[in-house]
């Protein structure tokens, strides 16, 4: 008797949605570095750090992202997602719980600033709620990846991404609302609010089977590279020759491969190891990202200081309260955005191209002239009222980057050892993000106590620099040129990957024909 066949979930089913409704849940406790400059500048001012010091703390949680990428990726490939969901419940209530410990004990007594054991190991909390955070979002994109058909992909890991972005959203809303002055209350809720969440994750999500038809193998982008390729493809012939109805059913002609359905039938390329490292896609898209992310965490890690110099300088009596507000009004910006962004971007290029036939690669072009767009807005803006503005910019453009570049990951490099390839691809933002960066701090550190134009000195911390947006324009600037660098890359990776697609439809076509013509023999 023959085994039954494997029943599969089908795309509207509960174990489906089940999987996606928990991811989004994880994700939306796992974005919390964005809001950083919610209590930021009030850390400063507790432990007296200058701005470059402030800017290293942030940092450190940004490289607890980045660099624990491949680390996480390869454990939820071989592995499943549990034990990072474990992981990030641990890392994620130790960070912020010792961050809370930290805050609460302020500077030594006689002492104008923490020791340097204290700022090591404020940094290395930082780096553990960044580290926390990514496992918890390796986890639930892994799955909603591995969950959803190439049809419906980006569309699925948009929604799943976007509660990433909303995180800090919801974090600073509370913030504003009910912790308004009240850091260290904040701090701990941080820490509960983000842990718990993961205890949920640990339980519900799990990767659900697709058809053995969804393209998941493949040549290498561009033409074959290896012998598991090649391999597969033989096989793929050998299944088509084996399928060939008899000499009287053949049709007068081979079917002709649109565009449009070697996009949503091809088969996807299996590029990992070492391989992926000496491909030229990979650098290319490592250098765009590298470049927009780091503009995009400069912003997220400073647009609280940002807020803080365009309020000192519009107010005649600083007013700390009033002044939180501001910060968290830029976070929640950014964030909602940033959900909005990363759903967005997912339904353009999904339509573009089911119905354009055009690549994924063609909307890390709009992705990067909305980060170009944000950083000339923020570098115009003189009053705080506006700063809104350039920060959903910014919210947009970083919303769209990581909710595309994954998708073109895919893509580029295919489903097998995505999260891996996604790990090494996430660590782009480590070099330029720490570049510009320091930078912001450096220039915000150098106006720091430098009196209004109009003389005029607001009770104000000791560290606040008073002359709105001459404060940090000048690293606004740089960015403003990376970005600029960044729409060109763009513009011919998508070049290039109009290209290969065509090259690769042509080895399509001839190698049916080639299966046609045996057919007659």
């Amino acid at each position: 008797m023959p085994p039954k066949p494997v029943q599969y979930p089908s795309l509207i089913s509960v174990p489906r949605f089940t999987t996606l409704l928990a991811s989004l849940f994880v994700t939306l406790s796992s974005g919390t570095n964005y809001v950083f400059s919610a209590y930021g500048p009030q850390l400063a001012i507790q432990l007296q750090i200058t701005h470059t010091q402030l800017n290293i703390v942030g940092l450190a949680g940004n490289i607890g992202v980045y660099s624990s990428g491949p680390f996480w990726g390869r454990i939820v490939d071989f592995r499943g997602p549990r034990i990072l969901l474990v992981s990030a419940f641990v890392l994620l209530l130790t960070g912020y719980s010792g961050i809370r410990y930290i805050y609460d004990s302020g500077t030594p007594a006689a002492s104008t600033t923490i020791s340097t054991f204290t700022f090591c190991v404020l940094m290395l909390c930082s780096f553990m709620t960044g580290a926390g955070g990514n496992a918890g979002l390796t986890s639930a994109v892994n799955s909603t990846a591995k969950t959803f058909p190439d049809k419906a992909r980006a569309t699925a890991t948009g929604i799943v991404l976007s509660g990433f972005g909303l995180s800090a959203f919801l974090f600073s809303t509370v913030s504003r609302v009910q912790f308004a002055g009240n850091t260290s209350s904040f701090i701990l809720l941080l820490a509960l609010g983000t842990s718990i969440p993961m205890v949920f994750g640990f339980f519900l999500i799990r990767p659900i089977p697709l058809p053995p038809t969804d393209p998941v193998h493949g040549v290498e982008h561009g033409g074959r590279s290896s012998e598991e390729d090649s391999e597969g493809l033989d096989s793929l012939e050998s299944e088509n020759r084996a399928l060939l109805a008899p000499r009287d059913m053949v049709p007068e002609a081979p079917p002709r491969l649109s565009r449009r359905a070697a996009l949503s039938q091809g088969l996807l390329p299996n590029v990992y190891g070492s391989k992926l490292f000496t491909s030229r896609d990979f650098w290319l898209i490592f250098s765009i990202l590298s470049l927009l992310s780091g503009t995009g965490l400069m912003y997220i890690n400073n647009v609280g200081s940002m807020s803080q110099a365009l309020y000192a300088k519009s107010t005649t009596v600083y007013n700390p309260i009033e002044a939180a507000r501001w910060q968290a009004d830029q976070v929640a910006a950014i964030s909602l955005l940033n959900f909005a962004g990363r759903i967005f971007i997912g339904l353009v290029s999904d339509y573009c191209k089911i119905s354009y036939s055009l690549p994924r690669s063609y909307s890390m072009v709009l992705a990067s002239t909305f980060f170009f767009i944000s950083q000339v807005m923020a570098a115009n803006i003189n009053k705080i009222s506006h700063l809104w503005i350039a920060s959903t910019m910014l919210g947009l453009a970083h919303g769209s980057v990581f909710g595309i570049f994954p998708n073109v990951c895919i893509d580029w490099f295919g489903m097998p050892h995505f999260s891996e390839n996604w790990g090494y691809l996430s660590m782009s933002p480590i070099l330029a993000g720490n570049l510009f960066s320091v930078a912001f701090g450096r220039t915000l550190d150098a106006h720091e106590n430098t009196p209004t134009e109009s003389g005029a000195s607001p009770v104000s911390p000791a560290t606040q620099c008073m002359l709105g947006r001459q404060c940090y324009a000048d690293a606004l600037y740089l960015t403003m040129g990376a970005c600029f660098v960044a729409i060109v890359l763009s513009a011919w990776a998508a070049w290039r990957d109009r290209g290969k697609l065509a090259e690769s439809l042509k080895m399509t076509r001839r190698r049916n024909e080639v299966v046609w013509e045996h057919s007659d023999e």
